[in-house]
């Protein structure tokens, strides 16, 4: 097929389907390429060591289920680690499968917020109860834990403006929806030591998420993009407030360190 057959058809295909353009405009190599026009960041944040944010970094890991849709081990524990640095009491989340992330936060944090679509719109967007039924399965029962529901994308979030320590986005990943979860996020700060965590900035530890950091990016005041960084070794994305050396982004880089990965099991 001709390279003109193949642009008619795809054209015809977007005019029946017109969601489909979504796939073309969110494209990583599009994406790159407008975020690098309209923000700069041409090699996506830049990167903190893990070893830097934490000179002796130790953490578990616990609950974790290792099933479908987890967060890797080393974000649950970056985020743990984070909340001890920067002395989180309250904590907030936006988004929640099983609730592994959160349950980990309870152990740290006194007062935890986590936010997801409620049941029912869960079973209709997906047509399977047993999915839904496993949301939150982690965190239901903690004491210390408060769930709210809504879609965050209209959810009025104003009562809870100003009172959060720490905030972990991770909830619906297309761009319009993280750009809005940003503002939000950055709205529900408590004071000028408040941070923030994305969760699937990246691909893998090693390929930006283009669509998420122009969203990121969009939805951070221009003031703060400049405390925007990459955690080496994870998918996340932060706001922090401090002032860190960081480097570039190598894909294929030389290890310069390594962990230690204890795995036990415990009956849920």
């Amino acid at each position: 097929m001709s390279k003109i057959n193949k642009f008619f058809k795809a054209v015809g295909r977007i005019c029946r389907h017109p969601y489909l353009l979504n796939l073309v405009l969110q494209d990583e190599d599009t994406m790159r390429e407008e975020t690098v026009r309209r923000h700069g960041f041409a090699d996506g944040l830049p990167v903190i060591e893990i070893n830097q944010l934490f000179p002796n970094f130790a953490e578990t890991a616990e609950p974790y289920a290792y099933l479908s849709g987890a967060t890797m081990p080393i974000d649950i524990a970056l985020l743990r680690g984070l909340a001890k640095k920067y002395e989180v009491n309250d904590y907030f989340e936006i988004g929640t499968w099983r609730g592994e992330s959160v349950a980990n936060l309870a152990a740290v944090a006194q007062h935890c917020v986590t936010f997801n679509l409620p049941m029912d719109k869960i079973v209709e967007l997906t047509h399977d109860q047993r999915y839904a039924n496993l949301h939150s399965f982690f965190s239901k029962n903690l004491d210390n834990v408060e769930q709210l529901y809504g879609d965050s994308q209209t959810f009025d979030f104003k009562p809870h403006f100003g009172k959060y320590d720490m905030v972990f986005v991770d909830g619906d990943h297309h761009t319009e929806a993280v750009k809005r979860d940003t503002e939000t996020a950055f709205r529900l700060l408590k004071n000028e030591r408040s941070i923030i965590v994305w969760h699937d900035y990246a691909l893998d530890p090693e390929t930006i998420r283009w669509n998420v950091l122009s969203a990121i990016l969009d939805g951070t005041p221009a003031d703060k993009r400049g405390h925007l960084y990459h955690v080496s070794n994870t998918l996340c994305a932060v706001y922090l407030p401090d002032d860190f050396t960081t480097h570039t982004l190598v894909p294929y880089e030389t290890p310069k360190k390594y962990f230690k990965v204890e795995i036990s099991t415990h009956e849920c």
